[in-house]
């Protein structure tokens, strides 16, 4: 049942047209975007010695992830205001059925969007990654995707349909501020930097990188993504056991 309840939902999503434009075309077009402006320039970034325009694609490719996976968010929040939790819940599948069914939808959507955009990259502006080094990158940005699913579930869970959009736009917006998504953090006032280290975009930004580049300090980036992922899990957790009680 949630083997085939994951496949139906993953359908249901890709059929949703305004949904896969909000996923897909404006990772694309910030991409496009801020990749002609270092397409043809052979400068690199200090601090991690790649070329910018690799450095922008990683950027982009976790801002697109980060976004697929957020999006989810709006899905369950629908769901909570039409009942269909409650109908879900007289049906085999679990709680923790459901929960691995959204998680599993938002890591193949940010699979694919984060795909999609290292293809762009390769095939507009000729990005020069091996293919060991773009596969590791990929799969680090979509590993580190992980805590963004939880996020938006807790998202879904706690917000009142009226205050979902508002707190996604503020959610998304400062995970991407301080995740140097948009803006390299080098440019940014210090303690805008210090704070950073402590929200899941800015690691996740460095994964990807550190997967483009071939190496660095893997277990920082690890150990935050995992704690966050651990609070979140218990929170969501305690949430829907709530809601099947109130239920």
């Amino acid at each position: 049942m949630p083997f085939r309840y994951v496949a139906l939902e993953s359908l249901r999503q890709l059929r949703n047209l305004p949904s896969l434009v909000f996923t897909f075309a404006i990772p694309v077009v910030m991409l496009l975007i801020f990749g002609s402006a270092y397409g043809s320039s052979g400068q690199r970034d200090p601090s991690t010695g790649l070329p910018w325009l690799v450095v922008t694609t990683v950027q982009m490719a976790a801002y697109g992830g980060m976004m697929a996976a957020l999006s989810q968010a709006f899905s369950i929040t629908t769901e909570r205001s039409t009942g269909w939790n409650r109908q879900l819940r007289i049906t085999p599948l679990s709680g923790a059925g459901y929960v691995a069914s959204k998680v599993l939808a938002a890591l193949l959507m940010a699979l694919t969007t984060i795909v999609l955009l290292f293809a762009v990259s390769a095939i507009v502006f000729g990005a020069r990654l091996d293919l060991a080094h773009s596969a590791t990158a990929i799969v680090g940005i979509w590993v580190g995707v992980l805590p963004f699913t939880l996020i938006a579930l807790a998202i879904g869970q706690f917000a009142k349909p009226e205050f979902a959009q508002p707190l996604f736009t503020f959610v998304f917006l400062a995970m991407a501020v301080l995740g140097g998504l948009w803006i390299p953090l080098q440019v940014m006032p210090e303690w805008v930097a210090t704070v950073a280290q402590a929200v899941p975009s800015f690691w996740l930004n460095r994964l990807g990188q550190m997967g483009a580049k071939g190496g660095g300090d893997i277990l920082s980036p690890v150990l935050v993504l995992a704690d966050w992922t651990v609070v979140l899990a218990v929170a969501i957790a305690w949430r829907y056991k709530r809601d099947a009680a109130r239920a």
